[in-house]
């Protein structure tokens, strides 16, 4: 295959019942921006193609074009109502190799087009799912958890990739991700083998994107796209898995209804299981949800079950990987801040941060930083808050 075989950025849409999730609002948000700056810089006419499945579901492709589609494909069937994986693997890939629809995008490409150039999904738990069956069968790479995108023209020499020679790769998008520490970014690439002794092309290049780190553009009821009907073709063997009955199970942390999130990190390490129930201790002061740092939802430390099961999950996460949140004051004890938690809770209206640590990196993200052990800090805390209290009640 040649260069000109993939075209456009096709982003897989995800809704509940007809509401479109706010992930895929924002990667069609960033898919536009990429794209406006690519089609300059290349000349070229490529498209942010949204693909919706489901049922009844024709009414919320305006909904994506105003939000920054030129293109929706959308495939409405009754056995799409629910994400069913077999069939909505097979779905995407009937899309994603369609020439007729590609045809329909923009003509000028349709003759040799192959396959998108890019795909997106959402790192959540049915994108992450799909997206690695979906490129299985587009026998392609995949890239997870990904929260900043770009696109240029590369340099690579590789051994296997270009037989230990310089070549150029046009049009990379260089996928990026926290690692574990959250301070480091480590840089993903799906490149073409061009080595003569392998060749072998792959593309799309895709990634799962983590919601909540790009924004969305604001919607312009104005704007005008196409919006493309597919038929799903489908056998008796895809079939074979029903959905008899279905509940929708919800994070049982609420961080949206509370006032004052407290947090920590590893810095519990000392004593964590002490210094847990010291932060437990002072959330309950406060009427506080408690959220953890990815590290934490790893288990580093040895508590005890019912702590463990309390509090080391993932869905007290905030940050990139997680939730993320805006409370009117966040409260980080033991807390780096590295830029994979900050991420999560920047937008909190006040924010103070408890590290023994004056050169952490938090310190540049909080209108009050403490200096101390929080197991010096807490209980002051905690002693001042129940004083505060009698004052008001008395």
């Amino acid at each position: 295959m040649t260069e000109g075989d993939y075209r456009h950025v096709y982003i897989i849409i995800e809704h509940e019942e007809g509401k479109i999730l706010q992930v895929s609002l924002e990667m069609i948000g960033e898919a536009r921006r990429m794209l406006d700056d690519f089609n300059k810089k290349y000349s070229s006419k490529e498209k942010v193609v949204a693909v919706l499945l489901g049922h009844n579901i024709k009414d919320i492709s305006g909904v994506l074009i105003q939000h920054g589609a030129d293109a929706v494909i959308c495939s409405d069937h009754p056995e799409l109502r629910y994400v069913r994986n077999t069939i909505y693997t097979k779905t995407i890939f009937q899309i994603a190799t369609d020439r007729e629809i590609a045809a329909k995008i923009e003509p000028e490409y349709a003759i040799q087009f192959k396959r998108p150039r890019y795909m997106f999904f959402a790192a959540d738990s049915i994108g992450r799912h799909l997206s690695s069956t979906v490129l299985a069968h587009l026998e392609s790479g995949l890239a997870s958890d990904i929260n900043k995108l770009v696109v240029g023209d590369l340099q690579i020499t590789h051994q296997n990739k270009t037989g230990g020679k310089p070549m150029t790769y046009e049009k990379t998008l260089e996928m990026y991700r926290p690692d574990f520490s959250g301070f480091l970014w480590t840089t993903i690439l799906c490149l073409d083998n061009k080595n003569p002794a392998m060749q072998k092309d792959y593309h799309p290049q895709s990634c799962s994107i983590i919601p909540g780190v790009f924004e969305i553009i604001k919607p312009d009821p104005s704007r005008k796209g196409m919006i493309i009907e597919h038929v799903p073709k489908f056998d008796a063997q895809d079939l074979r898995v029903r959905i008899i009955d279905r509940k929708i199970i919800k994070s049982e942390i609420d961080f949206d209804s509370r006032k004052t999130i407290v947090s920590f990190g590893r810095g519990i390490k000392d004593s964590p299981e002490q210094n847990i129930k010291m932060i437990e201790e002072l959330a309950s002061e406060l009427d506080a949800q408690i959220g953890i740092t990815l590290p934490l939802s790893k288990k580093p430390f040895s508590v005890s079950q019912a702590t463990d099961s309390s509090y080391l999950i993932p869905d007290r996460v905030i940050g990139i990987s997680g939730r993320k949140v805006s409370p009117k004051v966040y409260i980080a004890i033991g807390i780096s801040g590295a830029m994979q938690h900050i991420s999560g809770m920047r937008d909190s209206e006040f924010i103070v941060a408890i590290n023994p640590d004056e050169n952490a990196p938090i310190k540049d993200e909080c209108d009050v930083f403490i200096k101390g052990r929080m197991e010096d800090v807490v209980p002051i805390m905690i002693e001042e808050i129940r004083k505060q209290k009698q004052v008001v009640q008395a």
